[in-house]
């Protein structure tokens, strides 16, 4: 039996929260100025951790909020290609003293799938040309399932690709209809063959709630498909509806769309079936297989949360390329020109094509580490962490009086300077998170609900 949402939750899940994969978040930064530096980092003896953004799609599905294109031909992905691989090449003289390894390269999109077989091939090594990659370094590439060719599966093995993460979303043909995402459950199944079989040890499901017509019942037959195909990892993300933000979320009727009380059942559905199933929950919305690097990150509190979600990835220092790609040093956040046309013409220009920066200072740091803990680990020693990063034990102590009407409520615990999130209140993490979130006020509106 699924767990209904208490009404006292209700006010808090109703909110507006970001999903806290870095702090401070994007909404944060800020345009780069002339005389501004915003990469500095020389990353001589870090870990390394690269992200390579494609921003294409052969298909527009309707609930999608990431940055991509639709293509009818490979003429604009050519010319894409051509000015990454110069991108990538502008790196060369910094790289050449690091001694930092690559642990993690990891492609996003869009769909790197929009790739040729030999193009994707040919990025992966223009990077290892220029970066040391570590003997287990984690190759890892999304996947749209429907447009999955055997030719590009080959690439991906002939790559070293190590783990690929299929965008299955649902297998509920009506709700595929309504968000323009067909893929029949054989069409998915055949493509976890096809990369099991290239040599791809590591298979991640990418699953939803909250979609148009979706319900509890068709939620838990999607889990109850997915699980039959055993994958690694899984992740249930909720459906963000923000159609001032994404226009083409227009498409989506908002009458089909759950409310929150719904959104939650909706997601107690999943959780159930993959609980049962033999998954260990992993954060907010993660499983994974007992043994899975995931789940011994988190038992050995190893576990991360960066732009591509929970990972156990331990770099420090992540280096974006391609419009719109997010970077990270320890000193600042980057992200690169969202426009195409803006970032070609730095990278013409001899540019590294970071439009947008913030200066991270160690009190985002300090918060940093204390909104990572309660979203990984669900659970946080307060004056362990002031006291790590040299202030005061109480310096975040008028946070928790933030926390009182979530104690209350039963959505924490705090025990001194301790606190610590129900396994009942996991899926509203990010609520107990934002109380330790200096920067809410400025982004008020403008992410999406808590569940």
């Amino acid at each position: 039996m699924i767990d209904p949402l208490p009404s006292a939750w209700l006010p808090f899940a109703s909110r507006s929260l970001p999903r806290y994969t870095s702090y401070p978040t994007a909404i944060a930064f800020r345009p780069v100025r002339t005389g501004d530096v915003p990469w500095s980092e020389d990353g001589s003896d870090n870990a390394l951790s690269l992200y390579v953004h494609v921003p294409f799609c052969e298909r527009l599905c309707w609930y999608c909020g990431c940055n991509t294109t639709i293509v009818s031909s490979y003429e604009r992905i050519a010319a894409f290609h051509e000015v990454l691989l110069k991108e990538i090449n502008l790196w060369r003289t910094r790289a050449e003293s690091w001694k930092g390894q690559v642990r993690h390269l990891h492609f996003g999109g869009g769909s790197p799938n929009a790739l040729r077989p030999e193009d994707f091939g040919a990025v992966v090594r223009a990077l290892q040309d220029i970066f040391i990659f570590a003997p287990d370094a984690e190759i890892a590439v999304e996947l749209d399932p429907a447009l999955l060719n055997p030719a590009f599966v080959d690439g991906l093995g002939q790559a070293g690709v190590t783990r690929a993460s299929l965008g299955v979303q649902t297998f509920d043909a009506d709700v595929q209809a309504l968000i323009n995402r067909p893929q029949p459950f054989a069409q998915v199944a055949e493509a976890v063959r096809r990369l099991r079989q290239a040599g791809i040890r590591g298979v991640n499901f990418d699953l939803m709630y909250g979609l148009p017509a979706q319900t509890p019942d068709n939620v838990a037959a999607t889990a109850r498909l997915a699980a039959s195909l055993e994958p690694d990892r899984l992740a249930v993300f909720g459906y963000a509806h923000v159609p001032w933000m994404k226009k083409h979320q227009k498409l989506i009727e908002e009458g089909t769309l759950a409310d929150v009380a719904g959104r939650w059942e909706q997601a107690g559905a999943a959780d159930a079936v993959l609980t049962e199933g033999g998954y260990r929950r992993i954060g907010l919305d993660h499983y994974a297989r007992p043994c899975d690097p995931l789940s011994r990150a988190l038992d050995d509190r190893r576990l991360r949360r960066n732009f591509q979600g929970y990972t156990d990835d331990p770099a420090s220092i992540l280096i974006p390329f391609g419009p719109s790609a997010i970077g990270q040093q320890p000193s600042a956040m980057v992200q690169n020109a969202v426009d195409a046309r803006t970032w070609r013409e730095a990278v013409g220009a001899g540019r590294l094509p970071v439009a947008r920066f913030l200066v991270v200072t160690d009190e985002d740091r300090l918060r940093s580490e204390v909104i990572e803990s309660l979203m990984t680990y669900l659970d946080v020693d307060l004056e362990e962490v002031c006291l790590r990063h040299g202030v005061g034990a109480g310096r975040l102590d008028a946070c928790l009086e933030t926390l009182r009407p979530l104690e209350e409520a039963g959505l924490c615990e705090v025990m001194g300077r301790r606190v610590r999130i129900p396994e009942a209140a996991r899926r509203l993490a990010r609520v107990t998170a934002a109380a330790f979130d200096a920067r809410l006020p400025e982004a008020e509106g403008r992410h999406a609900r808590a569940i």
